[in-house]
């Protein structure tokens, strides 16, 4: 019993910590990934979105300045100027784009310093929550464990100090059966096969039956070998009387006759061999049939 409730106990601390690990693991979402997810898209995002622009700036700005340096010195001043001032106003533009650029990429690396770390620590604390759970739990089960200990050594101990007995006795039942029969409740008990009429024929079917001599109750269980159990209604009945059949009476070996009070017509039944034929004779006082002659009695003998 003490071994059976381990398992119980088992499962709770199985069951308790489980539960706890599941509880890690949705948090992890909330206060790692969640945090990691937002500060990829918003401040990544974001960074990588001004190099673009930045890139783009820088394309524009260098295609202008080498038309603009292209330009002849023939030209008209009032031409050169307003190229000049035209280039100017690009070159300033994209100073402005390059500093945002720049500030967002340093924004970047400071906001890592808080923003990643922060999640994997408060990970890491939920991570250590949980493995302080389990060491709780562990000191809790410490003295259920040791209990447990010593019932399973002693457990042990007994089935070393037993096996050989068992052993002893197995090898005396094979030696001699007889000697060690199982003690039952019943007079006899064992399988049987009952002859049971068809439309077409008889049937044999295999049955376990028991019989008890002081209420003359005889109980049989259908047995299907296929299935590994019980293949049917139990049924019982009050012996009347028990005949041996006569060998040349019947096909089948090892037949005997029983009339019951509660129900009409002869039981014909099959014991497994001769030895245990006789033994279910015996245990319902079975009876030799009647000859009709000395040439009958003789053959039979």
């Amino acid at each position: 019993m003490c071994i059976a409730r381990s398992l119980q106990e088992f499962a709770t601390v199985l069951r308790n910590l489980e539960d706890e690990r599941i509880r890690m693991i949705e948090n992890a979402s909330e206060v790692l990934i969640t945090p990691l997810e937002k500060f990829r898209k918003e401040q990544i995002g974001a960074a990588k979105e001004a190099k673009k622009k930045y890139d783009k700036e820088t394309e524009k700005y260098c295609g202008i300045l080498e038309k603009h340096l292209n330009l002849s010195s023939k030209k008209k001043e009032s031409q050169l100027q307003e190229a000049d001032s035209q280039v100017d106003l690009v070159r300033q533009h994209f100073y402005e784009v390059s500093l945002e650029y720049v500030f967002k990429v340093q924004e970047v690396q400071e906001r890592k310093m808080f923003e990643f770390v922060e999640p994997l620590l408060a990970f890491l604390q939920g991570l250590f929550t949980f493995y302080h759970h389990g060491y709780e739990l562990a000191k809790d089960f410490g003295d259920f464990k040791t209990q447990l200990t010593i019932s399973i050594q002693n457990t042990r101990n007994r089935f070393e100090g037993t096996r050989s007995e068992v052993e002893s006795l197995m090898k005396k039942m094979k030696e001699n059966p007889l000697e060690h029969k199982t003690i039952s409740p019943y007079t006899m008990e064992g399988y049987l096969y009952v002859q049971e009429k068809r439309h077409f024929g008889t049937s044999w079917v295999k049955h376990y039956c028991t019989y008890q001599r002081d209420s003359k109750q005889i109980t049989m269980v259908p047995f299907d070998q296929k299935s590994g159990g019980k293949g049917g209604e139990d049924e019982s009945v009050t012996l009347k009387s028990c005949t041996r059949r006569k060998t040349d009476s019947i096909e089948k070996r090892f037949c005997f006759d029983v009339e019951a009070v509660d129900r009409p017509g002869v039981i014909t039944m099959q014991a497994l061999s001769e030895e245990d034929r006789r033994l279910w004779m015996e245990a319902m006082d079975g009876r030799e049939p009647v000859y009709n002659s000395n040439k009958d009695s003789q053959s039979e003998g």
